[in-house]
């Protein structure tokens, strides 16, 4: 599948990241001819660049999905971001690109996918999920033979749109440019700024601003999304789409996250402990015992837990013993530890044995090798995507780099600026609630696995219903984990809930001739490994001094629509500069609120040349269809 490679150059500049080279042995050259790497990347917090060129290296590829045969280009390169108002370079981002052949580019959709965190590249749902190759994990099993197979992947994504998977700054071959440093994007707010104005560019540069254009993320990827969405939006990109895998959209309501409540987290243990047949008796519809858990959480051990965590209630015996039928955990220890915690409970279902905290139907005996890193589903397939990623940037893509690819960065978490929007963790329903007022075609997806302990899918379903009545918002369950693609059932059901949310019939790509046939791979001489670095602190996670935040009830309902509205203000105010209480199109276009650019004539229904904040909520509430 590998049979052509060719290497350019997208804009020549005075330093070259990145030292690539043919997988045909071939070197790469860069703006001056030389073969040597000018820098070495770094992902420390204040490293950067002194300047970077764009640059790619394409190669050319098919795959049969559904018995035909589909060609495909993928481009590995750096695309530098450029700020939104002054056009100069902020980081040199990596990016894989896999775009259809023959396919055309105004009507084809694209989708930027990238994992959380934060502090993850995207190999995880590179390798994993919806690519042209995967990783064959077994999971929940923990009997196949490593290293995983690496295959063509028959719920690959490019009979519905082009994919391309980015790595934020400090991870993967991305880093800041100077005078920024890298930690400068290490920030709820900056990180997505900077992911906005990478975004932005490459549909410029790759001419795709017609693209219907949709957002995945994983994980920290959720809250990423929902920021990046309100920013896309406001600075005048419309999206189409966005699909939110394994949400953490408001950290203050996780409990794992807050050493609060973790009430929510009781479907997720039902439905564990009926996976591993512990619940008296066991259920035979896990979709209407997932639906009776939630009820019980919500009227019943939600509002017992909270009297509890309160004044000290104990729980009354009758729920103690509902929660052991329920759960599988005895009564004697729900009734010491009211309030179990995930890590808890992952040691108290079977005695002996750790869960996962990703896939709680991975287990491992308690001193195993499997068990030691404390969350059996993640040593699982941590060295194995790892080592996948090394071999595939050479092998399959024809890149190589003199620095190594940072698979995982601690140091990015330890360091990030969790605050947003004035509370010292990030709540990010508003920001979701904001990209819909100011799109609301927007459709969203919301992917989830029953039994994924990181991110309860009864609490995401709790923040997205403060958004309240979306006829746009999808919300699916699948069995399995945080990255439940990693499950050979439930992917192909993702897979067909993805193609129904992107349209299908999917645009249809032409075969091109000449390639070498699917399966094989191409390579005139052995390609070195990539280098890869994996640290071990995986999402979602945050440091211990920002875990006993006070508690704040969420808002929504007409609470969170004045919150979304006091934000536009505030947005309407800062391009307002001269605080003349209104904005020209140029000053709109110059402070990058696109958005009233790009509507500028229709929201001036007077025709005056200027608009305040009051004409911009009368456009919005029209577009809402609202009176």
């Amino acid at each position: 599948m590998h049979s052509r490679v060719r290497f350019h150059l997208l804009f020549a500049a005075a330093l070259f990241p990145l030292f690539l080279s043919c997988g045909g042995g071939g070197k790469a050259n860069n703006a001056t001819g030389s073969s040597t790497s000018l820098t070495a990347l770094s992902g420390d917090p204040n490293a950067s660049l002194p300047s970077a060129a764009d640059s790619a290296v394409v190669t050319h590829h098919q795959i049969t999905l559904n018995g035909q045969t589909l060609s495909y280009t993928a481009t590995a390169g750096s695309l530098n971001a450029n700020d939104l108002t002054t056009g100069a370079p902020e980081a040199s981002i990596f990016y894989v690109a896999y775009t259809a052949d023959g396919a055309d580019p105004a009507k084809r959709p694209i989708t930027f996918f990238y994992n959380g965190g934060p502090g993850s590249a995207s190999l995880w749902l590179h390798l994993g999920s919806f690519g042209p190759k995967r990783l064959v994990t077994g999971e929940p099993g923990t009997s196949q033979q490593q290293p995983f197979p690496l295959v063509d992947n028959q719920e690959c994504l490019l009979d519905a749109t082009d994919m391309v998977f980015v790595d934020p700054v400090g991870t993967g071959f991305s880093e800041a440019i100077a005078p920024h440093v890298n930690q400068t994007y290490w920030g709820v707010d900056s990180d997505a700024a900077v992911l906005r104005d990478f975004i932005i560019r490459f549909l410029a540069t790759n001419h795709r601003q017609p693209s219907p254009t949709y957002l995945f993320g994983e994980s920290y990827g959720t809250p990423r999304t929902a920021v990046l969405a309100n920013k896309l939006e406001a600075a005048g990109i419309p999206l189409t789409g966005i699909v939110l895998q394994s949400s953490i959209l408001d950290y203050n309501a996780n409990g794992d996250m807050t050493n609060g409540s973790n009430a929510t987290f009781l479907p997720s243990y039902a439905m564990t402990g009926a996976y591993y047949r512990l619940d008296q008796p066991n259920p035979t519809d896990l979709t209407g015992f997932a639906q009776q858990m939630r009820v019980f959480t919500d009227t019943s051990y939600g509002p017992a837990l909270a009297s509890y965590l309160g004044s000290g209630t104990p729980l009354p015996p009758l729920m103690l013993t509902q929660l052991m039928e329920d759960s599988g955990v005895p009564a004697a220890t729900w009734a010491t530890k009211p309030n179990l915690s995930e890590i808890d409970f992952r040691l108290a279902l079977i005695p002996g044995t750790m869960l996962g905290r990703y896939d709680a139907r991975v287990s491992a005996p308690i001193g195993s090798m499997l068990a030691a890193q404390g969350d059996p589903s993640d040593t699982l397939i941590a060295a194995p995507f790892s080592e996948a990623i090394s071999t595939y940037f050479p092998r399959f893509l024809g890149l190589q780099s003199s620095s190594a690819y940072i698979g995982m960065n601690d140091a990015v978490s330890q360091h990030w600026d969790f605050s947003h929007n004035g509370r010292q963790l990030p709540d990010t329903i508003p920001d979701l609630a904001s990209a819909l007022a100011l799109d609301p075609h927007l459709k969203v997806l919301s992917l989830n696995g029953y039994e994924d302990l990181a991110t309860p899918f009864h609490q995401t379903e709790l923040d997205l219903a403060r958004l309240g009545t979306q006829p746009n918002l999808v919300i699916r369950h699948y069995h399995g984990g945080h990255m439940t693609y990693l499950d050979d059932a439930s992917r192909p059901l993702e897979k067909q809930d993805l193609l129904a949310f992107y349209g299908t019939p999917a645009t249809q790509a032409r075969s091109a001739p000449g390639l070498a046939p699917p399966g094989s791979t191409s390579l005139a001489a052995p390609a070195l490994l990539q280098r890869v670095q994996m640290g071990h602190r995986r999402g979602p996670w945050v440091p211990a001094r920002l875990r006993n935040q006070p508690r704040i009830a969420p808002s929504s309902g007409s609470a969170l629509q004045r919150q979304v509205i006091e934000g536009l203000r505030a947005r309407f105010d800062r391009a307002d500069r001269a605080h003349a209480g209104f904005l020209t199109k140029a000053e709109a276009r110059e402070d990058g609120f696109g958005f009233v650019a790009l509507h500028f004539d229709q929201i001036d229904v007077r025709h005056v040349g200027r608009i305040t904040f009051q004409d911009l909520e009368a456009f919005l509430n029209s577009r809402a269809g609202k009176s």
